[in-house]
C-alpha cells in the first residue's frame, strides 16, 4: 500500500486513476518554500518520512510557470500563494496584459518506497497557454490554462480527457510504470 500524503481530494482523485494501490492520508506537511520544485518535493518527502516511518509514501508538487522566451519565471511553486491574494481572473489578465501568456505546468512526484528504503522522483510537464478564466470542471487554476494542441482549458475537458495529457497524468504515469517493472 501506498500513502499519498495530500489534503487536496482532487488532486487523489486523478491519482488513483493512474496507481491504484493508494490510500488518501491527510497530513499537514511542513513545506519548505524555495522557487526549485526539487528542492521543495525532497524536503517534503523528507517530512512525510518522519510522519509516517516504515511505510512506502507518496508527496506531489505542482507549479504553474509563466514563460518569458523560454525561461519558467513566477509563479511557479509558489502558484497557490499567488492563489490566495490574487483571483484568477487578475492572475490570467496580468500574464494577457504583458502578453507573457505562454506557460508551463509541471507535477513533481516524490515516492519513497519502503521495501527498497529508496526515493523515486517523477516529473510530468505539458506546454501551453493562460487564457481568460472558462470551465467548470477541475480545480485551482485549471481555468486559466489551456494546453498546447487544444481549444479548451483543462475545466472544459472531461477528468479521462484531462489525465491523459496533463502535467499530474504524465508524472503519475511515469510512477506506474516504474511500479509495473519493480
Amino acid at each position: 500500500m501506498i500513502y499519498f500524503i495530500t489534503g487536496n481530494k482532487n488532486k487523489y482523485k486523478e491519482a488513483i486513476l493512474r496507481v491504484s494501490n493508494m490510500e488518501m492520508l491527510s497530513i499537514d506537511l511542513a513545506e519548505v518554500q524555495n522557487i526549485d520544485a526539487k528542492v521543495v518535493i525532497q524536503e517534503k518527502l523528507k517530512e512525510a518520512k518522519k510522519a509516517k516511518p516504515n511505510c512506502s509514501l507518496l508527496v506531489e508538487d505542482s507549479a504553474l510557470y509563466f514563460l518569458e522566451q523560454g525561461q519558467g519565471l513566477l509563479p511557479g511553486v509558489f502558484i497557490k500563494w499567488f492563489q490566495k491574494n490574487f483571483t484568477l481572473e487578475e492572475l490570467s489578465a496580468s500574464a494577457i496584459k504583458l502578453n507573457q501568456t505562454k506557460a508551463k505546468a509541471s507535477c513533481y512526484l516524490g515516492y519513497y518506497c519502503s521495501k527498497e528504503k529508496k526515493n523515486y522522483f517523477f516529473e510530468g510537464n505539458i506546454l501551453g497557454e493562460i487564457v481568460s478564466p472558462r470551465g467548470d470542471n477541475g480545480f485551482g487554476w485549471d481555468v486559466m490554462f489551456k494546453p498546447d494542441g487544444f481549444d479548451k482549458t483543462f475545466a472544459e475537458l472531461s477528468d479521462e480527457e484531462k489525465l491523459k495529457i496533463s502535467h499530474r497524468g504524465r508524472a503519475f504515469q511515469k510512477m506506474n510504470e516504474h511500479l509495473e517493472l519493480a
